[in-house]
């Protein structure tokens, strides 16, 4: 990868956080996503889940459903997924779906990550598209991010019932660290 390309990784992923962010404040689960052709931003969100009572409603379903309006096309060829968490099985499915050339993710998802954490999806060569992904683009804010989110909420909460668990958060933490 070159340095201009790691640049405008990080600058996408940082756009990324803000959608988290945004999630975060909202009660969702802090993942933010954009997807962008060449270096046109075609959409971004971050999880509405509850907001929309929709299960489906993941950051990554509902940038792939506004930039298909946009294009109005369901094929997204020559395009990059950046996302704050490793997608989940249903997330990836989509991106392959849509043909998605690149995604680009932050933090790991022990729990349902479908690249590497929990499933490795893309690693079977069983799709008809193949797409390229780069692990750990700002991970340790990717991460930080959902800590605190998972740590405010089981305060509130007062329960661990929600999310990741504090064993799961301690082997993202020893994962970014490494």
């Amino acid at each position: 990868m070159t340095m201009i390309d790691k640049d405008s990784d990080e600058r996408y992923m940082r756009m990324a956080l803000e959608e988290a962010e945004q999630a975060g404040r909202r009660g969702e689960v802090p993942v933010g996503a954009l997807l962008i052709r060449g270096e046109r931003v075609l959409a971004r969100d971050h999880n509405r889940c509850i907001e929309l009572n929709d299960p489906t409603a993941h950051a990554e379903v509902l940038v792939l459903r506004k930039a298909g309006e946009i294009l109005r096309n369901y094929r997204l060829n020559d395009t990059v997924m950046y996302v704050t968490v490793e997608p989940c099985p249903m997330c990836i499915s989509a991106m392959v779906h849509g043909r998605v050339s690149r995604l680009v993710f932050g933090a790991p998802e022990p729990k349902f990550g479908a690249v590497d954490s929990k499933f490795q999806l893309l690693k079977d060569n069983g799709f008809n598209h193949q797409m390229k992904v780069h692990r750990g683009v700002l991970e340790k804010k990717c991460i930080e991010i959902l800590k605190v989110f998972f740590e405010e909420r089981r305060l509130k909460q007062g329960s661990s019932e929600f999310g990741v668990a504090s064993s799961e958060i301690r082997s993202i933490k020893v994962k970014a660290q490494s």
